[in-house]
């Protein structure tokens, strides 16, 4: 089963409020719950393009895949790509532990892949 995966971007990017942050970028308040409760069947373009250009991500960023056991997918469906993988690195935690000369390096590496 595809779905949107906003709780989980939100998460990675430090938003706390997923629901208040679709609501100032102008989701309805309606839509922003059913998208944060993951009721929402089907979503408007121009919503996902507002959550991107918020979230500086791709569309892609957004949906997750669930598999299902009634519909078996080869190992090489680009669907397996959305397979949701259990990231609980706490990154604020790690960066506090990282030797210094490591964090220079991490950041400039950071700074490099973001002017590419």
């Amino acid at each position: 089963m595809l779905f949107l995966n906003i709780t989980e971007v939100c998460k990675v990017r430090q938003i706390e409020r997923p629901y208040s942050f679709l609501v100032k970028v102008g989701i309805s308040p309606h839509t922003a719950s059913d998208i944060v409760k993951g009721y929402s069947r089907s979503i408007r373009m121009d919503h996902i393009e507002k959550i991107c250009e918020a979230l500086h991500c791709e569309p892609s960023d957004l949906f997750a895949y669930k598999p299902d056991n009634t519909n078996k997918l080869a190992k090489n469906h680009p669907l397996n790509k959305l397979i949701q993988k259990t990231n609980d690195v706490n990154l604020q935690q790690l960066l506090k532990t990282i030797p210094l000369e490591k964090l220079k390096e991490f950041a400039e590496s950071v700074k490099n892949s973001k002017e590419e």
